[in-house]
Parts: structure tokens; sequence; C-alpha cells
């Protein structure tokens, strides 16, 4: 048997080939590649070892930084202990204990925790959860879902419909039937280099009424939103938006999902967006931060009603036709029970507080530099619009991408033209002025 390539091997003819990456341009990544072979801390380090400062925590999940070793040794000892259990007719002690540390960190009344593993995985199931509950309770015609433009719900089938990313839907079909889109909240005439969540906007939640005049609230189910759409280029919710969408969603008894699988543990110097924008849904969706990134783990935190209302029937009849071979997989509990240690441990999402206004000086710092028509910021996360190149959507960012990573030793994310800086929690205002000084040197050496 031929041994696996080592990092070192990756140079050689076709070694890379047979890997199709996901969410990048493949060609063009294999002519000029970007390796990570290992982390610590804020920083990841390529074949050659050379340090790269992650600007974006990984893809936003890698909160307390890199190879934190109190998880590092919570997953080994765990994998040494119980591998695996089966999800379904059987628990674990740690699942138990990380659905009370969860539920005790949500806003009040979301008492129940339901283990996926993924974010995408997550929305899927809240999805679900909110078709069933209503069936459940004898409103079995809402079934109808509701999105909004420039959404990101992950990548499964029901996210995708409610997604309001193009892209990410017109190669698959016609995909889920019955889903409409609230606009997005997102108008750079009135918002342009706003800091923090913008004054204007916040109307734009009664467009919500709209389509319950147009379909009826009797066929409606939910509306599911990001309270910061982080995928569709780093979009703070306006003031006062969210507050009215669930007013809206009261008054038609439609259930509100956030999905706050990147702005959930910390990203909006908060445990959850819910609780910074005072807010409480009737779902939550997470995933990323609640393991450091560590061990794949996502779920939704569900309120006490909803639960119950699937709780009838014999005791010993399933309830929810819905799971995954690895909910709440041992060796994702064991790094999720650790990860909420260490965020308590060193009050990182006090630290978040501090680090947003240290993000928002500094990023604003960029505008007047070349091709930036707009930066925006909110908790510990900022974009910078670029002009696009006339007729070549996407390719000057990706030459930043590229400049940053190779050049400047920082490593942001990329939505089309836009660059994301969204530094792990631990990170220092020194460490905030290395990446957009980075990224200001980028700026002006591309054209």
């Amino acid at each position: 048997m031929t041994a696996a390539p080592r990092p070192s091997d990756l140079s050689r003819p076709n070694a890379l080939e047979a890997y199709w990456l996901p969410f990048t341009p493949n060609r063009a990544f294999k002519k000029d590649p970007r390796i990570i072979t290992r982390a610590e801390g804020m920083y990841y380090f390529d074949q050659n070892g050379r340090k790269v400062m992650d600007g974006a925590s990984g893809l936003w999940c890698s909160n307390a930084g890199h190879c934190r070793p109190s998880i590092t040794a919570a997953i080994r000892a765990q994998a040494g202990e119980l591998d695996y259990s089966p999800s379904f007719l059987y628990g674990h002690p740690k699942v138990f204990e990380l659905a009370n540390r969860l539920t005790a960190m949500a806003p009040k009344g979301l008492d129940h925790a339901f283990f996926a593993n993924s974010g995408s995985e997550a929305c899927e199931s809240a999805l679900k959860i909110a078709i069933a509950y209503q069936r459940a309770i004898g409103q079995g015609t809402r079934t109808r879902l509701i999105g909004r433009e420039r959404g990101y719900h992950g990548v499964n089938f029901g996210g995708i419909s409610v997604g309001g990313m193009v892209n990410n839907r017109k190669q698959f079909g016609t995909l889920l039937t019955g889903v409409d889109h609230l606009p997005t909240t997102y108008n750079r005439a009135e918002q342009a280099f706003a800091r923090g969540e913008p004054t204007w906007g916040a109307h734009l939640a009664d467009e919500l009424e709209k389509l319950v005049a147009l379909h009826d609230a009797s066929t409606i189910a939910a509306v599911i939103v990001e309270p910061m759409s982080g995928s569709g280029g780093m979009v703070p919710t306006p003031k006062g938006y969210l507050q009215k969408l669930r007013a809206i969603c009261d008054k038609h008894s439609i259930l509100l999902i956030f999905d706050e699988v990147i702005t959930g543990f910390g990203r909006l110097a908060a445990p959850f967006g819910a609780e910074r924008y005072g807010v409480v849904p009737d779902m939550i969706t997470f995933a990323k931060g609640v393991t450091n990134g560590a061990v794949p783990m996502g779920g939704v935190l569900v309120k006490k009603e909803i639960y119950d209302a699937f709780m009838t029937g014999p005791e010993q009849t399933i309830e929810l036709f819905h799971g995954y071979t690895y909910s709440g997989h041992p060796l994702a509990c064991a790094a999720a029970l650790a990860t909420l240690d260490l965020y308590r441990e060193e009050g990182l999402f006090e630290n978040a507080k501090a680090l947003e206004r240290t993000l928002e000086e500094q990023v604003h710092s960029l505008k007047g530099e070349p091709n930036v028509v707009d930066i925006r910021n909110v908790g510990v996360a900022s974009a910078i619009d670029l002009a696009p190149l006339d007729g070549q959507p996407g390719k000057r960012g990706y030459e930043v991408l590229q400049r940053c990573f190779h050049e400047a030793g920082v490593m942001p994310r990329l939505s089309g033209d836009t660059i994301v800086i969204a530094p792990c929690l631990i990170a220092t205002a020194d460490d905030v002025s290395v990446l957009i000084e980075g990224v200001r040197s980028v700026l002006r050496a591309v054209t």
C-alpha cells in the first residue's frame, strides 16, 4: 500500500488533484495553493513553517484560538474512554451535561437542546421541527418558510431554499416549494460606512406583513434570520429590526428562528445575539464556536412549549422522526464542554466587548484606501467591500486574499469582492493592528 503524501510531498505533480475543495475555485487554488499544516493561538503555519495570522477565526469557529491544550486534552481523554455511543435510544453522560450547560446560557425559555453535526444540519433540524410543531398543535396548514435575501443557512436543501445567496441556489433546481424571502437589510446608499448596527432599516421588518397578507398567516410556519448575516458579506442588522420582527411573528403566531451558527459564543460580544438584542426567538441554531471548531457539532435550542407539544401519545413511541448517527457525539461533547469552560475562565465574551471597539476603530481607518467602497462592523466582525473589476466579479477580492496569505502573512475571509476580518476572541489590539495593516498594504498593491 502506498503511503499518503506527507505535507512536504504536496509539491509533487498531481498531489492536489484528488481533493475537490468546497466553496473554492479549485483550478485557481491548485495553481497557487494555500496549504496549512499547523495552528497555535492566533496563527496558522504553512508547509514551510511560515506563520500567518488567522483573521477569520478559521471559518468563524475558532473563537478561542487554535490548538488550546485544555480542549485537546478533553478530546484525547474522551477518545480513550468512550469513542462512540449510539445517538438513537441511548445516551451518555456528557451529552446531558452539555445540554444543561447550553440551555443555562441561552435566553430564558429555551430549555431544550437537539444536537446535530454542523450549522447546515442545525438549520435543517430547526426548519423540520418548526413544521412538525405546527402539525403537532393542529396547525398543519402552516408549512411555508420565510428566509431573507443574502441570508445563509447552510447548504442542505432546506437551508439553501430559505437562504438568499443566489450562487448557493441556482445550480440545484427548484429547491423547496412554499418559501419566501424578506428583503435584505443592506442598503449602501443609506448605510455606507456605518459603525455598528445601522440606524436605517428597521422598517424592512414590516415586509413580513406583506407576506402574511399575500399568503395568510395560517400558511406560515416560521421565519429564519441571522442576527448578523455572516456569509452573505457580514451585514449587521439595523437597530430595532429584530424587535419588530419578533412583534410581527407574535401577532400572527409564526415561529421565529435565529440562526446563530456564526453569531453564537461571543462573536457579538454576548453568548448569543439574542441576548445582545434583547429578543428571544423560539429556536436558536448553533454550531462552529460551540466546540471551537475542534470537532464538528451543531444543534438547536428550543423553547419548552415546542418540546412539550411533541411529548404526547404513548411514552414508548418516538416523538420526532429526525436525528443523525453522530448527534451529540462523545468527542464533540467533550470538546464543547472544555470550550465553554475556556470561554468562562478566560472571560472571552467580556474580552469581545473591548475587542469590538478596537476592531471598529481600526477597520474604519481603511476608508479611503484604493477600491474600498464600504466598511461595516458589529461585534468582533467586520467587512470591507471592494469595487469589482468590470465584468470580473470576485477577481479583485481573490487577488487580495492571495496576497494577504502569501505576502502580508494575514488570513482574512473572502466573500466575492468582500474581505471579512473576524479575529479570534483572544486577539489583542496589536493583533488587530497586524491584520488591518496587512490588508492595507495589500489594498495599496492591488490595482
